[in-house]
């Protein structure tokens, strides 16, 4: 295609050269016929050179030259000279005569002979005046150029034709390394990458662009395995604790009281594992891609009571005192955020505070700044040791106050993928033994 649209534009600029080049011919020799017709012209009735001398000279220079053959013609349209009558080429006729006298020049070309016919007066007298020739050497000269253009024309075509596969191999050299990369990665090694070149041209832009991809694609497998993992190492446990009770149960015989307490121990396991697996869930649906989840306008104060009064109605025990620093306008607590995920992050951080606090209670409060809503729980609890702070938003991670209150570790590593989801922030002070704040930044619409 390359060789193709160049050899069109090739072919185009040969043609305007060629026509420019018999055009400029044409004229250039339109004026010499107009030269020699002079010439003739003052010879004879100026200088009254004889015809007969003239005449000598034209036959004699038509041996070697294309000589111009002359005619001219008094103003009663009479034959005052002819350079050779008897191969008279022209043949002036009274109508071309009469075009002369009406249009002072007249050109034409005739079987490749340039023709001009023109007025001439002399001492006020008017003659007609003809002359013909053929310009050979002209044409001689054009189908040179046309036969140069012809044959640099080919080879410029099978010149451009190897250089066009050459640098179209060489262009396409990076993208065929591309492909070969990019057939090497499975779903057993997106860690694999395509080689990113020094130049900020297309490709490295593409090569990017689909590393970039390949990125979310390896922290989405990912993520899918660490959920597998997650599921076959918390489940496991109640599950096996329920089918060695009740397995236990079967295989030797008990009293009611017993069959009560054995009920009621496998019961407490199948609701933390219902529990449990409710968690998952949520952190399953935590971990989609933030253009999957609805998001609209919400308030945060009313997220926050739900949170409070849904944890409450299941823990009675629990108490959430709710403290909103001043009065806020609703724009100034109200966000962009999924009401749903947003709510299970608060009640999260809620019931670690009411589980790990003597008097079960979290104080909560929120308050508003210029791009941002803040909302604080505190309690009065165990508290966290300092190099376990960088560890607590991990999966499974269970510190050294596990002793004080159950749990499955997930609560808080689904509280931060959450709020990431929501481009919101989150810090914890803790001090062993006084208690620990949890501060929550989400930006305001």
């Amino acid at each position: 295609m390359f060789t193709a649209l160049t050899a069109g534009i090739l072919l185009g600029f040969m043609l305007i050269v060629y026509f420019s080049a018999n055009q400029n011919r044409k004229s250039e020799f339109y004026e010499i016929l107009q030269k020699e017709a002079l010439t003739k012209v003052n010879l004879l009735l100026e200088t009254r050179l004889e015809a007969n001398t003239l005449q000598t000279i034209y036959r004699k220079n038509k041996e070697v030259l294309y000589e111009v053959e002359v005619a001219i013609y008094n103003e009663n349209q009479d034959l005052l000279y002819h350079d050779a009558v008897d191969i008279d080429f022209v043949k002036e006729t009274p109508e071309m005569l009469a075009e002369i006298s009406e249009k002072q020049m007249i050109r034409f070309v005739q079987d490749k002979w340039q023709v001009i016919g023109q007025l001439i007066e002399v001492d006020g007298n008017p003659y007609y005046v003809t002359a013909a020739a053929f310009d050979a050497y002209g044409y001689r000269n054009l189908e040179n150029l046309r036969n140069t253009m012809l044959v640099s024309f080919l080879f410029g075509l099978a010149i451009i034709y190897l250089i066009g596969r050459y640098f179209s191999k060489k262009t396409m050299s990076p993208v065929r390394g591309m492909i070969s990369e990019a057939q090497k990665i499975s779903a057993s090694n997106l860690d694999l990458r395509l080689h990113v070149s020094e130049k900020n041209d297309e490709l490295g832009v593409l090569a990017r662009t689909f590393n970039e991809m390949l990125e979310r694609l390896e922290k989405s497998f990912e993520a899918q395995k660490q959920f597998v993992s997650y599921i076959s190492h918390e489940l496991r446990t109640p599950l096996s604790v329920i089918i060695a009770e009740l397995e236990l149960s079967q295989n030797k015989k008990r009293t009611k009281e017993e069959y009560r307490e054995a009920i009621k121990l496998t019961l407490a396991d199948a609701r933390k594992l219902a529990k449990l697996s409710s968690t998952l869930l949520d952190f399953a649906k935590a971990s989609y891609d933030r253009s999957e989840i609805n998001f609209k306008s919400v308030r945060v104060d009313e997220l926050l009571i739900d949170a409070s009064q849904e944890l409450m109605a299941s823990n009675p025990e629990f108490r959430v005192d709710l403290d909103f620093e001043g009065d806020f306008e609703e724009e100034e607590i109200t966000i962009f955020a999924n009401g749903y995920l947003l709510t299970i992050a608060f009640r999260n951080i809620i019931e670690n505070a009411c589980k790990y606090s003597p008097d079960q209670a979290c104080k909560s409060s929120i308050s508003s700044g210029k791009h941002q809503v803040r909302i604080t729980f505190k309690d009065g609890g165990v508290g966290i040791e300092e190099e376990e702070l960088k560890e607590i938003f991990n999966p499974f991670f269970r510190g050294k106050n596990q002793n004080v209150s159950g749990g499955s570790g997930i609560g808080l590593a689904l509280v931060k993928r959450i709020l990431n989801l929501h481009n919101a922030a989150i810090s914890v002070e803790s001090k062993p033994g006084i208690g620990s704040t949890f501060l929550i930044s989400i930006p305001r619409l």
